[in-house]
């Protein structure tokens, strides 16, 4: 009898931690692209807005002369610099980063295209995410994906859109996103890179 006793005693033992070990393992919920989507967009939302650099090259810069962004006031004597003042509907939009409100265009030479000025917006928005690829598992508890962060140019006058679409402009870069699986078995983000 003591041996049937200890017999059960260890079978219910043996089916005890099989059946912890079981609810141990239980899987991973899914994660969705529109849920990391929604995960990375919160970040972004929480972050401060900013402005984003356009670099004007020398169509940008007749464009934004064109659209009265920007007044020609000083040609130099060697007739291919020249200093252009912001004007008030180019400081509702745009900014000098090295403050005040003149642009120095001074390229090396009277045939050269390639020279350009950076300007930053004003206007402040959140980083967009969208894009993504499809999400990989690093590991029971760790998942990336890559996807592209874009600036928000909706605000903008058409004029500096085109001017940021120019060569030399990055509206747009990949990023990838890690998440991790928390204590409640949820998924959070934890970085973007």
């Amino acid at each position: 009898m003591k041996k049937a006793v200890k017999i059960s005693s260890l079978m219910s033992l043996a089916v005890l931690g099989m059946g912890m070990m079981v609810a141990g393992c239980k899987s991973a919920p899914e994660l969705t692209k529109d849920q990391a989507t929604s995960m990375i967009q919160a970040h972004y939302d929480a972050l401060p807005p900013s402005g984003f650099d356009i670099t004007v090259n020398n169509a940008g810069m007749f464009a934004g002369a064109t659209a009265k962004l920007w007044n020609r006031t000083l040609i130099y004597p060697n007739k291919y610099w020249a200093d252009f003042k912001l004007t008030d509907l180019g400081k509702k939009y745009v900014k000098v980063p090295s403050g005040g409100d003149v642009i120095q265009w001074r390229p090396s030479g009277p045939t050269d295209t390639s020279f350009t000025y950076v300007l930053t917006t004003i206007v402040l928005k959140h980083r967009k995410a969208h894009d993504l690829h499809d999400i990989q598992d690093v590991g029971s508890k760790v998942k990336t994906v890559v996807f592209t962060e874009s600036v928000d140019t909706s605000d903008l006058p058409d004029v500096l859109v085109d001017i940021a679409h120019n060569p030399g402009n990055q509206l747009s870069t990949n990023r990838t996103a890690e998440f991790d699986l928390d204590a409640n078995g949820a998924w959070t983000l934890k970085s973007v890179e």
